[in-house]
Protein backbone atom coordinates (compact mmCIF):
# COMPACT_ATOMS: atom_id res chain seq x y z
CA UNK A 1 0.00 0.00 0.00
CA UNK A 2 1.49 3.40 -0.95
CA UNK A 3 0.12 4.99 2.24
CA UNK A 4 2.85 4.74 4.89
CA UNK A 5 1.85 6.77 7.94
CA UNK A 6 -0.01 9.75 9.32
CA UNK A 7 2.26 12.77 9.36
CA UNK A 8 1.89 16.05 11.26
CA UNK A 9 1.57 19.02 8.92
CA UNK A 10 3.28 21.23 11.49
CA UNK A 11 6.25 19.33 12.97
CA UNK A 12 6.54 16.26 10.71
CA UNK A 13 6.05 13.67 13.48
CA UNK A 14 4.72 10.36 12.11
CA UNK A 15 2.07 8.02 13.51
CA UNK A 16 0.61 4.67 12.51
CA UNK A 17 -2.37 4.53 10.16
CA UNK A 18 -5.14 4.51 12.77
CA UNK A 19 -8.00 6.74 13.89
CA UNK A 20 -5.81 9.72 14.82
CA UNK A 21 -6.23 13.28 13.70
CA UNK A 22 -4.00 15.45 15.89
CA UNK A 23 -0.29 15.31 16.68
CA UNK A 24 0.55 14.16 20.20
CA UNK A 25 3.65 16.33 20.13
CA UNK A 26 2.50 19.74 18.88
CA UNK A 27 -1.28 19.29 18.40
CA UNK A 28 -0.96 19.99 14.69
CA UNK A 29 -3.26 18.32 12.12
CA UNK A 30 -2.32 14.98 10.61
CA UNK A 31 -2.39 13.92 6.95
CA UNK A 32 -1.63 10.70 5.09
CA UNK A 33 1.91 10.35 3.75
CA UNK A 34 2.72 8.05 0.82
CA UNK A 35 5.62 6.24 -0.75
CA UNK A 36 5.14 6.45 -4.52
CA UNK A 37 8.61 5.18 -5.41
CA UNK A 38 7.10 2.18 -7.22
CA UNK A 39 5.15 4.42 -9.61
CA UNK A 40 8.07 5.40 -11.83
CA UNK A 41 6.59 4.89 -15.32
CA UNK A 42 4.23 7.78 -16.15
CA UNK A 43 2.98 6.23 -19.41
CA UNK A 44 2.09 2.94 -17.74
CA UNK A 45 0.47 4.75 -14.82
CA UNK A 46 -1.70 6.80 -17.21
CA UNK A 47 -2.86 3.61 -18.91
CA UNK A 48 -3.64 2.02 -15.55
CA UNK A 49 -5.70 5.02 -14.49
CA UNK A 50 -7.65 5.16 -17.74
CA UNK A 51 -8.41 1.43 -17.53
CA UNK A 52 -9.74 1.80 -13.99
CA UNK A 53 -13.35 1.90 -12.76
CA UNK A 54 -15.52 4.95 -13.58
CA UNK A 55 -15.23 6.34 -10.06
CA UNK A 56 -12.69 7.74 -7.61
CA UNK A 57 -11.26 4.24 -7.23
CA UNK A 58 -9.42 4.60 -10.55
CA UNK A 59 -6.99 6.68 -8.44
CA UNK A 60 -6.45 3.95 -5.83
CA UNK A 61 -2.65 4.36 -5.95
CA UNK A 62 -3.13 7.83 -4.45
CA UNK A 63 -5.62 6.87 -1.72
CA UNK A 64 -4.98 5.19 1.67
CA UNK A 65 -6.03 1.63 0.81
CA UNK A 66 -4.24 -1.56 -0.19
CA UNK A 67 -7.06 -2.73 -2.47
CA UNK A 68 -10.29 -1.29 -3.81
CA UNK A 69 -12.84 -1.04 -0.97
CA UNK A 70 -16.35 -2.41 -1.41
CA UNK A 71 -18.75 0.47 -1.91
CA UNK A 72 -22.39 0.57 -3.02
CA UNK A 73 -22.50 4.25 -3.99
CA UNK A 74 -19.67 5.14 -6.35
CA UNK A 75 -18.59 8.77 -6.39
CA UNK A 76 -16.55 10.69 -8.93
CA UNK A 77 -15.96 10.94 -12.67
CA UNK A 78 -18.35 13.88 -12.81
CA UNK A 79 -18.60 16.12 -15.91
CA UNK A 80 -16.03 18.75 -16.82
CA UNK A 81 -17.96 21.10 -19.08
CA UNK A 82 -16.42 23.73 -21.31
CA UNK A 83 -18.65 26.81 -21.41
CA UNK A 84 -18.00 29.16 -24.29
CA UNK A 85 -20.96 31.31 -23.25
CA UNK A 86 -19.60 31.88 -19.75
CA UNK A 87 -16.12 32.54 -21.12
CA UNK A 88 -17.48 35.06 -23.63
CA UNK A 89 -19.61 36.77 -20.98
CA UNK A 90 -16.55 37.24 -18.75
CA UNK A 91 -13.91 37.85 -21.43
CA UNK A 92 -11.91 34.78 -20.39
CA UNK A 93 -10.09 32.44 -22.76
CA UNK A 94 -11.52 29.09 -21.65
CA UNK A 95 -13.82 28.26 -18.74
CA UNK A 96 -14.32 24.67 -17.65
CA UNK A 97 -16.96 23.91 -15.03
CA UNK A 98 -16.32 20.85 -12.86
CA UNK A 99 -19.90 19.94 -11.94
CA UNK A 100 -19.63 17.80 -8.83
CA UNK A 101 -23.36 18.07 -8.22
CA UNK A 102 -23.52 14.96 -10.44
CA UNK A 103 -22.44 12.74 -7.52
CA UNK A 104 -24.89 10.33 -5.78
CA UNK A 105 -26.06 12.86 -3.15
CA UNK A 106 -25.41 15.83 -5.42
CA UNK A 107 -22.24 17.29 -3.91
CA UNK A 108 -18.48 16.71 -3.77
CA UNK A 109 -18.91 15.34 -0.24
CA UNK A 110 -19.64 11.92 -1.75
CA UNK A 111 -15.93 11.70 -2.57
CA UNK A 112 -14.63 12.36 0.93
CA UNK A 113 -17.33 10.24 2.56
CA UNK A 114 -16.60 7.28 0.26
CA UNK A 115 -13.01 7.32 1.48
CA UNK A 116 -13.88 7.92 5.14
CA UNK A 117 -16.53 5.21 5.41
CA UNK A 118 -14.34 2.69 3.60
CA UNK A 119 -11.59 3.44 6.13
CA UNK A 120 -14.09 3.26 9.03
CA UNK A 121 -15.11 -0.24 7.95
CA UNK A 122 -11.47 -1.26 7.54
CA UNK A 123 -10.76 -0.07 11.10
CA UNK A 124 -13.75 -2.00 12.49
CA UNK A 125 -16.19 0.81 13.24
CA UNK A 126 -19.92 0.03 13.22
CA UNK A 127 -21.20 3.59 13.71
CA UNK A 128 -20.27 6.67 11.66
CA UNK A 129 -21.02 10.30 12.42
CA UNK A 130 -20.25 13.84 11.30
CA UNK A 131 -20.63 17.54 11.96
CA UNK A 132 -22.09 19.16 8.87
CA UNK A 133 -23.42 22.30 7.22
CA UNK A 134 -25.64 20.13 4.99
CA UNK A 135 -23.93 18.41 2.08
CA UNK A 136 -21.80 16.21 4.32
CA UNK A 137 -24.92 15.28 6.28
CA UNK A 138 -26.59 14.07 3.07
CA UNK A 139 -23.55 12.05 2.06
CA UNK A 140 -22.84 10.42 5.43
CA UNK A 141 -26.48 9.39 5.90
CA UNK A 142 -26.70 7.91 2.40
CA UNK A 143 -23.36 6.12 2.33
CA UNK A 144 -23.82 4.75 5.84
CA UNK A 145 -27.21 3.36 4.82
CA UNK A 146 -25.69 1.77 1.72
CA UNK A 147 -22.90 0.23 3.83
CA UNK A 148 -25.27 -1.09 6.49
CA UNK A 149 -23.78 1.11 9.21
CA UNK A 150 -25.58 3.14 11.86
CA UNK A 151 -25.06 6.88 11.65
CA UNK A 152 -25.44 10.09 13.64
CA UNK A 153 -25.50 13.40 11.83
CA UNK A 154 -25.12 16.73 13.67
CA UNK A 155 -26.16 19.97 11.95
CA UNK A 156 -26.94 23.58 12.89
CA UNK A 157 -30.62 23.91 13.75
CA UNK A 158 -31.16 26.66 11.13
CA UNK A 159 -30.00 24.53 8.20
CA UNK A 160 -31.94 24.71 4.93
CA UNK A 161 -35.04 22.49 4.98
CA UNK A 162 -34.07 20.81 1.71
CA UNK A 163 -30.82 19.54 3.24
CA UNK A 164 -32.57 18.40 6.42
CA UNK A 165 -35.09 16.34 4.44
CA UNK A 166 -32.42 14.94 2.13
CA UNK A 167 -30.55 13.68 5.21
CA UNK A 168 -33.32 12.33 7.40
CA UNK A 169 -34.83 10.22 4.63
CA UNK A 170 -31.95 7.72 4.94
CA UNK A 171 -32.89 6.79 8.50
CA UNK A 172 -29.95 8.45 10.23
CA UNK A 173 -30.18 9.84 13.75
CA UNK A 174 -30.37 13.52 12.84
CA UNK A 175 -29.38 15.92 15.62
CA UNK A 176 -30.06 19.65 15.21
CA UNK A 177 -27.77 21.71 17.43
CA UNK A 178 -28.76 25.18 18.58
CA UNK A 179 -25.69 27.01 17.31
CA UNK A 180 -23.52 27.52 14.23
CA UNK A 181 -21.23 24.99 12.56
CA UNK A 182 -18.33 25.75 14.87
CA UNK A 183 -20.57 24.92 17.86
CA UNK A 184 -21.62 21.68 16.16
CA UNK A 185 -18.03 20.73 15.39
CA UNK A 186 -16.93 21.40 18.97
CA UNK A 187 -19.70 19.13 20.30
CA UNK A 188 -18.72 16.37 17.87
CA UNK A 189 -15.07 16.63 18.89
CA UNK A 190 -16.13 16.11 22.51
CA UNK A 191 -18.42 13.21 21.57
CA UNK A 192 -15.62 11.51 19.65
CA UNK A 193 -13.84 11.05 22.96
CA UNK A 194 -16.94 9.57 24.62
CA UNK A 195 -18.21 7.11 21.99
CA UNK A 196 -16.49 4.50 19.78
CA UNK A 197 -17.79 6.14 16.62
CA UNK A 198 -16.04 7.09 13.40
CA UNK A 199 -16.58 10.84 13.04
CA UNK A 200 -15.61 11.24 9.41
CA UNK A 201 -14.42 14.85 9.78
CA UNK A 202 -12.95 14.49 13.27
CA UNK A 203 -11.07 11.29 14.15
CA UNK A 204 -11.05 10.10 10.52
CA UNK A 205 -10.32 13.53 9.07
CA UNK A 206 -6.87 12.65 7.60
CA UNK A 207 -8.47 9.94 5.42
CA UNK A 208 -11.67 11.87 4.70
CA UNK A 209 -9.66 14.81 3.32
CA UNK A 210 -7.83 12.56 0.85
CA UNK A 211 -11.03 12.15 -1.19
CA UNK A 212 -10.82 15.78 -2.28
CA UNK A 213 -7.58 15.11 -4.19
CA UNK A 214 -9.61 13.15 -6.74
CA UNK A 215 -11.07 16.45 -7.95
CA UNK A 216 -7.58 17.40 -9.11
CA UNK A 217 -6.89 14.00 -10.65
CA UNK A 218 -10.14 13.99 -12.63
CA UNK A 219 -9.71 17.50 -13.99
CA UNK A 220 -6.17 16.75 -15.10
CA UNK A 221 -7.24 13.49 -16.76
CA UNK A 222 -10.27 15.13 -18.43
CA UNK A 223 -8.00 17.86 -19.81
CA UNK A 224 -5.80 15.20 -21.42
CA UNK A 225 -3.30 15.12 -18.55
CA UNK A 226 -2.79 18.86 -18.73
CA UNK A 227 -3.09 21.62 -16.13
CA UNK A 228 -5.33 24.69 -16.22
CA UNK A 229 -3.83 28.14 -15.70
CA UNK A 230 -6.23 29.02 -12.89
CA UNK A 231 -8.45 27.22 -10.37
CA UNK A 232 -11.41 28.88 -8.64
CA UNK A 233 -12.69 26.93 -5.66
CA UNK A 234 -14.92 27.60 -2.63
CA UNK A 235 -13.29 27.81 0.80
CA UNK A 236 -15.05 26.68 3.96
CA UNK A 237 -12.63 24.81 6.24
CA UNK A 238 -9.96 25.17 3.54
CA UNK A 239 -9.48 21.41 3.18
CA UNK A 240 -10.93 21.10 -0.33
CA UNK A 241 -8.83 24.03 -1.58
CA UNK A 242 -5.58 22.63 -0.20
CA UNK A 243 -6.22 19.02 -1.20
CA UNK A 244 -6.95 19.91 -4.83
CA UNK A 245 -3.57 21.63 -4.86
CA UNK A 246 -1.98 18.56 -3.27
CA UNK A 247 -3.53 16.32 -5.93
CA UNK A 248 -1.95 18.34 -8.73
CA UNK A 249 1.37 18.36 -6.84
CA UNK A 250 1.41 14.57 -6.49
CA UNK A 251 0.97 14.11 -10.23
CA UNK A 252 3.59 16.75 -11.01
CA UNK A 253 6.06 14.93 -8.74
CA UNK A 254 5.44 11.70 -10.68
CA UNK A 255 5.72 13.39 -14.11
CA UNK A 256 2.09 12.54 -14.89
CA UNK A 257 1.72 16.28 -15.48
CA UNK A 258 4.13 18.89 -16.79
CA UNK A 259 4.43 22.51 -15.74
CA UNK A 260 3.66 24.19 -12.45
CA UNK A 261 0.67 24.50 -10.14
CA UNK A 262 -2.22 26.62 -11.41
CA UNK A 263 -2.92 29.91 -9.67
CA UNK A 264 -5.38 29.04 -6.90
CA UNK A 265 -8.23 31.44 -6.17
CA UNK A 266 -10.43 30.88 -3.12
CA UNK A 267 -14.04 32.01 -2.81
CA UNK A 268 -15.85 32.97 0.38
CA UNK A 269 -19.07 34.76 1.31
CA UNK A 270 -18.58 38.20 2.86
CA UNK A 271 -20.77 37.06 5.77
CA UNK A 272 -18.19 34.38 6.64
CA UNK A 273 -14.81 35.31 5.21
CA UNK A 274 -12.04 34.72 7.76
CA UNK A 275 -9.63 33.39 5.11
CA UNK A 276 -10.37 36.13 2.57
CA UNK A 277 -9.95 38.77 5.29
CA UNK A 278 -6.60 37.32 6.38
CA UNK A 279 -5.44 37.25 2.75
CA UNK A 280 -6.47 40.86 2.16
CA UNK A 281 -4.83 42.05 5.40
CA UNK A 282 -1.63 40.06 4.87
CA UNK A 283 -2.16 38.02 8.04
CA UNK A 284 -0.95 34.46 8.58
CA UNK A 285 -3.78 33.48 10.93
CA UNK A 286 -7.51 33.48 10.19
CA UNK A 287 -9.34 35.21 13.03
CA UNK A 288 -12.60 33.38 13.84
CA UNK A 289 -15.85 35.07 12.86
CA UNK A 290 -19.53 34.44 13.54
CA UNK A 291 -21.11 33.40 10.22
CA UNK A 292 -24.03 35.32 8.76
CA UNK A 293 -24.63 34.31 5.14
CA UNK A 294 -27.02 32.46 2.85
CA UNK A 295 -24.05 30.28 1.80
CA UNK A 296 -24.49 27.97 4.78
CA UNK A 297 -22.32 25.22 3.32
CA UNK A 298 -19.38 27.65 3.56
CA UNK A 299 -20.34 29.05 6.98
CA UNK A 300 -17.32 27.91 8.99
CA UNK A 301 -16.11 30.79 11.11
CA UNK A 302 -13.02 29.03 12.46
CA UNK A 303 -11.54 27.16 9.45
CA UNK A 304 -9.28 24.26 10.44
CA UNK A 305 -7.17 24.50 7.27
CA UNK A 306 -7.40 28.25 6.78
CA UNK A 307 -3.69 28.84 7.29
CA UNK A 308 -2.86 26.17 4.70
CA UNK A 309 -5.34 27.68 2.23
CA UNK A 310 -3.58 31.03 2.64
CA UNK A 311 -0.27 29.35 1.85
CA UNK A 312 -1.61 27.73 -1.35
CA UNK A 313 -3.09 31.00 -2.61
CA UNK A 314 0.07 32.99 -1.90
CA UNK A 315 2.67 30.57 -3.24
CA UNK A 316 0.75 30.02 -6.49
CA UNK A 317 0.22 33.74 -7.10
CA UNK A 318 -3.52 33.34 -6.54
CA UNK A 319 -5.99 35.07 -4.25
CA UNK A 320 -8.87 34.58 -1.84
CA UNK A 321 -11.87 36.87 -2.31
CA UNK A 322 -15.28 37.34 -0.75
CA UNK A 323 -18.57 38.35 -2.33
CA UNK A 324 -21.81 39.84 -1.00
CA UNK A 325 -25.16 38.11 -0.64
CA UNK A 326 -26.48 39.84 -3.77
CA UNK A 327 -23.39 38.80 -5.71
CA UNK A 328 -23.92 35.19 -4.60
CA UNK A 329 -27.42 35.18 -6.10
CA UNK A 330 -26.09 36.87 -9.24
CA UNK A 331 -23.46 34.12 -9.45
CA UNK A 332 -26.11 31.40 -9.27
CA UNK A 333 -28.04 33.10 -12.05
CA UNK A 334 -24.95 33.71 -14.21
CA UNK A 335 -23.93 30.06 -14.07
CA UNK A 336 -27.46 28.86 -14.81
CA UNK A 337 -27.96 31.22 -17.76
CA UNK A 338 -24.63 30.40 -19.41
CA UNK A 339 -24.14 26.70 -18.67
CA UNK A 340 -27.52 25.22 -17.75
CA UNK A 341 -26.12 24.23 -14.34
CA UNK A 342 -28.18 25.15 -11.28
CA UNK A 343 -25.80 25.43 -8.35
CA UNK A 344 -26.35 25.89 -4.63
CA UNK A 345 -25.18 29.04 -2.86
CA UNK A 346 -21.57 27.82 -2.55
CA UNK A 347 -21.42 27.63 -6.35
CA UNK A 348 -22.90 31.12 -6.49
CA UNK A 349 -20.01 32.30 -4.33
CA UNK A 350 -17.50 30.57 -6.59
CA UNK A 351 -18.99 31.88 -9.84
CA UNK A 352 -19.26 35.40 -8.41
CA UNK A 353 -15.58 35.32 -7.45
CA UNK A 354 -14.74 34.08 -10.97
CA UNK A 355 -16.60 37.11 -12.36
CA UNK A 356 -14.74 39.40 -9.96
CA UNK A 357 -11.37 37.96 -11.04
CA UNK A 358 -12.24 38.45 -14.70
CA UNK A 359 -13.43 42.01 -14.10
CA UNK A 360 -10.23 42.77 -12.21
CA UNK A 361 -8.09 41.37 -15.03
CA UNK A 362 -6.57 38.61 -12.90
CA UNK A 363 -7.92 36.07 -15.41
CA UNK A 364 -7.77 37.13 -19.04
CA UNK A 365 -8.49 36.22 -22.67
CA UNK A 366 -5.52 33.85 -22.96
CA UNK A 367 -6.19 31.89 -19.77
CA UNK A 368 -7.75 28.49 -19.13
CA UNK A 369 -9.66 28.35 -15.85
CA UNK A 370 -11.43 25.54 -14.01
CA UNK A 371 -14.22 26.51 -11.63
CA UNK A 372 -15.35 23.91 -9.10
CA UNK A 373 -19.11 23.62 -8.50
CA UNK A 374 -19.60 21.55 -5.36
CA UNK A 375 -23.37 21.22 -4.89
CA UNK A 376 -26.85 21.26 -6.48
CA UNK A 377 -29.14 24.28 -6.49
CA UNK A 378 -32.13 22.16 -5.46
CA UNK A 379 -30.57 22.11 -1.98
CA UNK A 380 -30.85 25.89 -1.51
CA UNK A 381 -34.03 26.89 -3.32
CA UNK A 382 -34.84 29.77 -0.97
CA UNK A 383 -31.80 31.68 -2.23
CA UNK A 384 -33.36 32.19 -5.67
CA UNK A 385 -37.01 32.52 -4.70
CA UNK A 386 -37.06 36.29 -5.26
CA UNK A 387 -35.37 36.29 -8.69
CA UNK A 388 -37.70 33.86 -10.45
CA UNK A 389 -40.93 35.22 -11.98
CA UNK A 390 -43.67 33.80 -14.19
CA UNK A 391 -46.16 35.18 -16.70
CA UNK A 392 -49.75 34.23 -15.84
CA UNK A 393 -52.15 34.10 -18.80
CA UNK A 394 -55.59 32.87 -19.75
CA UNK A 395 -55.66 29.86 -22.11
CA UNK A 396 -56.26 32.03 -25.21
CA UNK A 397 -53.93 33.57 -27.79
CA UNK A 398 -54.93 37.16 -27.05
CA UNK A 399 -54.02 36.80 -23.38
CA UNK A 400 -50.62 35.39 -24.27
CA UNK A 401 -50.00 38.19 -26.76
CA UNK A 402 -50.95 40.85 -24.20
CA UNK A 403 -48.82 39.49 -21.33
CA UNK A 404 -45.76 37.67 -22.65
CA UNK A 405 -42.99 39.48 -24.55
CA UNK A 406 -42.03 37.54 -27.67
CA UNK A 407 -38.45 37.20 -28.83
CA UNK A 408 -37.86 38.39 -32.40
Amino acid sequence: MPAEALKCKECGEEFELGAHYVCDRCFGPLEVSYDHSGLDDPAELRRKIQAGPPSIWRYLDFLPFEGRPKTNLDAGLTPLIRSEQLADRLGVGEVFVKNDAANPTHSFKDRVVSVAIAKARELGYEVVACASTGNLANAVAAHAAAAGLESYVFVPSDLEEQKILATGVYGTRLVAVRGNYDDVNRLCTELSGEHPWAFVNVNLRPYYAEGSKTLAFEVAEQLGFELPDHVVCPVASGSLFTKIARGFEEWLELDLLQGSLPRFHGAQAAGCSPVATAFADGHEICRPVRPKTIAKSLAIGNPADGVFALDVARRTGGSIDSVTEDEIVDGIRLLAETTGIFTETAGGVTTAVLAKLADRGDIGPDDRVVVYITGDGLKTLDAVRDIVSTYEVDPVLDSFADVVPVAV
